[in-house]
Formats: structure tokens, sequence, C-alpha cells
């Protein structure tokens, strides 16, 4: 069994698998001693507690679980789906950032451009790619990759999973706005096929810059919104501790933004989170990519693109009326 970080709501399931690890290491001790019953009921025990624990979310856990540190990342999304991967680095402009991974590849046989955010997994990769949290740089890149697909006729594939733009004043001294800006531009301006999945936070423009899809997926227990909930709570009660209470009021959750048809599907996470089955949930999402990128086959480049805008109009005046 693979022992990972518990979350607090998770303590009662925590201590049923400790529990099954101890006999499984006494059992080690004592070949003789027979625990396969106990083991096995256990078990049972602890798959329906997770079930049961994982049905009921409320939007708070579910933003706990987005962040979990053992959530697959971007990086292992391309390892298990795309062949031949050549990232590029730069903008031309200024430098490289690491937040944002793009480059090319082969996705189930088929020439893509893939683009997302890179959180790391361990204290050093976490620095390097600054948390995931992008500066301008990463998004001029973004739009460097953009007009490659647009020019060699290449699908896009596009994976959010931060938790906004970088805030700093370096950021905001190169034109972090005017950067993301530019990026969603370019996204609205694609001509080919575009596909984006939120497979752990999507927050704020810094996410959009590279999500803005004809077709825009979330994993069951992501977030997508505007700001965190602990930025809301701080602008809204003046305190970060009322998070719990922004993150019900925002509608932050893949079943609410499918609800207020701000997404255009959900793929289901295995009991427990992405994170107890990396390669299940990454192969689930590439076969929801697979399906999105058949269905629209046969589209002109026009079409494609008045596809996308007219999807976020009609999200604008659905929303405002």
């Amino acid at each position: 069994m693979t022992m990972h970080a518990y979350l607090e709501f998770e303590r009662p399931i925590a201590e049923l698998e400790g529990k099954i690890v101890e006999l499984r290491q006494l059992a080690a001790q004592d070949p003789g001693m027979d625990i396969e019953d106990e083991v096995a009921r256990l078990q049972g025990k602890a798959s329906a507690l997770i079930g049961d624990t994982y049905s009921k979310l409320t939007p708070w856990q579910k933003a706990l679980v987005a962040r979990h540190p053992a959530r697959p990342h971007f990086s292992e999304y391309v390892e298990q789906l795309i062949e031949e991967f050549t990232p590029l680095a730069g903008d031309r402009l200024f430098g490289e950032d690491r937040a944002v991974v793009a480059g090319l590849g082969r996705f189930r046989g088929r020439p893509v451009a893939i683009v997302g955010h890179e959180k790391g997994n361990d204290t050093k990769s976490r620095l390097k790619h600054n948390f995931g949290m992008a500066m301008p740089e990463g998004y001029r890149k973004a739009q460097r990759l953009f007009d490659l697909a647009g020019r060699f006729k290449l699908p896009v594939l596009s994976f959010a999973d931060t938790q906004g733009a970088y805030p700093g004043v370096s950021a905001e001294e190169r034109g972090q706005a005017e950067a993301i800006a530019r990026a969603t531009q370019a996204c609205l301006a694609l001509t080919v096929p575009f596909v984006a999945t939120v497979i752990g936070e999507g927050m704020s423009g810094g996410a959009l810059g590279i999500a803005v899809a004809n077709r825009v997926y979330m994993l069951e227990h992501s977030i997508y919104s505007v700001i965190s909930p602990e930025g809301c709570a701080s602008i809204l009660w003046r305190s970060s501790d009322k998070a719990q209470d922004a993150a019900a009021a925002m509608r932050i959750t893949a079943q609410d933004l499918l609800d207020l048809k701000v997404i255009d599907g959900i793929v289901t996470e295995p009991p427990g989170g992405a994170h107890r089955a990396p390669h299940e949930t990454i192969e689930a999402v590439g076969d929801q990519i697979a399906r999105a990128l058949s269905e629209m086959n046969g589209l002109s480049p026009e079409e494609l693109r008045q596809q996308r805008r007219d999807k976020y109009l009609a999200m604008g005046r659905n929303l405002g009326s």
C-alpha cells in the first residue's frame, strides 16, 4: 500500500489504513501469522469510508484535494500522454519562465502543441517552477506556442494548475496584466482545435491565460475561479480565516461550474481522488481529450474560432442574466 499525506478530513481513513500497515508489518515479523481475512475486512471498510467521504466533500475540502501535494502535475501528464515531447524555452523578449511549460509532441499519434502550469513535486522543483505561479514571460511563451500551433495547424492541449499568476513587483514591472490579456486574446484567435483541462487549481487570469478553449474540462475534485478562497475572504471579510465560507459562496467546484455552463464536462477521479491513482486519472483525462478532438474533426478554421468566441460571449450573457 502506498502511503501518502492525509488531509485533515481523511483522519478516519488514515487510522484504518494505518492499521492495515501495522498488521502487515507484524505478519512480516511472524510468517505464521494469518492476517488476510482481517486485512480484507479493514480494506473493505476503508474503501467504503473513502467512497462515502469523497461523495460529499464540501467546496473547501475539494480545494484541499485540488492542492494535494501528491496530485499528478503537468509533467506527469506529459510523460504519460505525450510522445516525443520537445519543450520550447523563452519568450524571445526577456527570458525563460519555468512555471509555464510549453512544447510540441504527439498525443496518441497526432502532432499537438502542449502548454501547462508546473508546480513541482518537492522543495527543489517547487522553487524551480515558482510553485506554478507564472511571470509575464511565461504567458508570452504561451503566445509563441499558440502562434506556432496556428501556423502549423496543430491542435492545442492545455493543462491549468495554478493558484494564480505571480503577484510580485517584478512581474508587474514587466507587464503581467498585458501578458495575460495578450495570451487570452491569442487563445480566442486560434484557428485550430483547443482543449483545456483544469487538473488542480485554475485560479484567476493565471489560469485563463492558457485555458480559453473550445472545450474546457475539469477533474472532479479540481477548482476554478477568479480568485482563491483565501484571497476572496481577505477582501470581503478582511480575514483569510473565512476561506471556507468564501469557497462555498464562490461556486468553485466542477459540479457548480458545469451547472453554470462555464465548463463542458467533468472527468471523474478514482475513489479517494487523483492522488490515490495518478495513472488512471491521467488516462481518463487523455480519453476525454481524445473524444473532444474527434468531435471537432471536420470543423473549418473559421468555425473553430467562431465556436470559441460564441461560447464565451454566451457565457457572459448567461451569467449576467
